[in-house]
């Protein structure tokens, strides 16, 4: 029986644990906290839940674990793949990671070859099924002589219509401090041949009406109207990767709801994404907290002085969202030492959580303008999937399966590539896309002519 070692049991761990011990093999979890790896493997009998910090470890304890197995699977962030891909490489084991490729992974190319390796990056939802659905269109249209013009592809994760219930328009499907962070990232992306570079203090001012028009699965109305802003670099390496040197348009976005995009900046604007940890007395407030961003005295109206900072009423649907968040009262931070990004962080894990029964959704809708001959076309793709109430989150299903079915296509001898490896290739995409239609995870596509 092959052995699949999974580092982390957070929020997008319980489908692919559940799928691969479902296919026969044994799924070591390997957690800092027991009881979550415990819980994930549910007494199976291929099971095991192994206790393990990476922050913690010795470089001992981690290439002993990794010995043990067949192939690693990283679900922990992001800055401990590449530790654990050296691991791998230095005893040959396979690795499968949903994070996007860094350059230090990269540089591992080589010697994971050398070591007859596959290293699988990129393999979740965004990025994965991303790239796969994407690369299926653009190789078809790539086959029938045709030039990509244009491509474009927005995906969020978002509480479905109808637990779509604060004023926010947003919960929690995966790190709340992921999602904030995001919001300092600069973007760059290619629009009718030019280049637009956005620094990260501006992200949330570029951000477009987004309507999307299908319906999800058992739903009577389409989605409706979004927001679409720009996520990071959308030229390299993806381009490149896509092998579409020609198109002219070539934008990666992040979907919202409504709202959202003038709210963060306000966030941004304030002060709310400073990383730099402060310290405040004891039973410091919100309010006081952000009368200080603002440079106000700390017993004055934070209500007011917000209003007066940006010259809005108190009827503003801003003002709403940072009072029902409690951002401008009297709830003490969480520790007497901390960042304003983390203070906010605290309050997000407190108002945006699902409750029981609620389902989140994953939207992703992909765009392409091409020519063919001289005919001029537009593809519009689109997912709509919405997560089981009282079961799997649609972010953990959508990110966790195509890494659980990666797993098993290495193990099984369907993928043979070797190296740090996206999936891009039609030996890939074209059977982990079919399995994830076989689990309802599909694109619906429509096709303008002469448009």
């Amino acid at each position: 029986m092959k052995k699949i070692l999974i580092f982390g049991a957070g929020m997008v761990a319980g489908p692919p644990v559940k799928y691969l011990l479902e296919k026969n093999f044994q799924v070591i979890v390997a957690s800092r906290t027991l009881q979550k790896a415990e819980a994930l493997i549910n007494s199976h009998p291929n099971g095991v839940a192994k206790a393990f910090d990476i922050t913690q470890s010795t470089e001992e304890e981690l290439e002993g674990l990794i010995r043990e197995c067949d192939l690693a699977v990283s679900l922990l962030p992001y800055i401990f793949h590449v530790k654990v891909a050296k691991a791998c490489i230095k005893h040959h084991k396979h690795m499968v990671t949903t994070s996007y490729v860094s350059p230090e992974m990269r540089e591992l190319d080589n010697e994971a070859k050398n070591a007859s390796i596959s290293i699988l990056n990129e393999i979740g939802v965004d990025p994965g099924i991303d790239h796969m659905s994407a690369q299926k269109i653009i190789d078809s249209i790539h086959e029938k002589g045709g030039k990509i013009l244009s491509f474009t592809s927005y995906t969020g994760g978002l509480p479905a219509p109808d637990a779509n219930n604060n004023p926010w328009g947003y919960k929690l499907s995966w790190s709340p401090r992921g999602v904030i962070l995001a919001g300092r990232n600069a973007a760059k992306y290619l629009k009718d041949g030019e280049v637009v570079d956005i620094p990260g203090e501006d992200l949330f001012d570029h951000y477009l009406p987004f309507p999307v028009n299908e319906k999800g699965p058992g739903d009577t109305e389409e989605l409706g109207v979004l927001e679409g802003y720009p996520n990071r670099n959308s030229i390299e390496p993806y381009i490149e990767v896509y092998g579409i040197p020609e198109t002219k348009t070539m934008i990666r976005g992040t979907l919202r709801n409504p709202g959202w995009c003038r709210t963060m900046k306000k966030i941004a604007d304030v002060g709310y994404l400073n990383l730099d940890e402060q310290e405040f007395p004891s039973g410091f407030t919100y309010g006081q907290l952000l009368n200080q961003m603002l440079n106000k005295p700390l017993k004055s109206n934070s209500k007011e002085n917000l209003m007066a900072k940006f010259n809005i009423e108190e009827t503003d649907d801003i003002i709403k969202r940072f009072e029902w968040m409690g951002l401008l009262g009297e709830s003490v931070l969480p520790k007497d030492k901390i960042s304003p990004l983390d203070a906010l962080c605290h309050q997000f894990e407190e108002h945006l959580q699902y409750t029981t029964g609620e389902r989140d959704m994953l939207v992703m809708v992909h765009q392409f303008e091409y020519m063919i001959d001289s005919s001029t076309e537009k593809i519009t793709s689109t997912m709509i999937d919405y997560g089981i109430p009282n079961g799997d989150s649609s972010m953990s299903r959508t990110v966790g399966l195509p890494a659980a079915i990666g797993v098993r296509m290495i193990l099984d001898g369907t993928i043979t590539d070797r190296g740090v490896l996206v999936p891009v290739k039609k030996s890939i995409y074209i059977p982990v896309l079919k399995e994830l239609e076989e689990m309802n995870i599909r694109f619906i596509e429509k096709l303008e002519k002469e448009f």
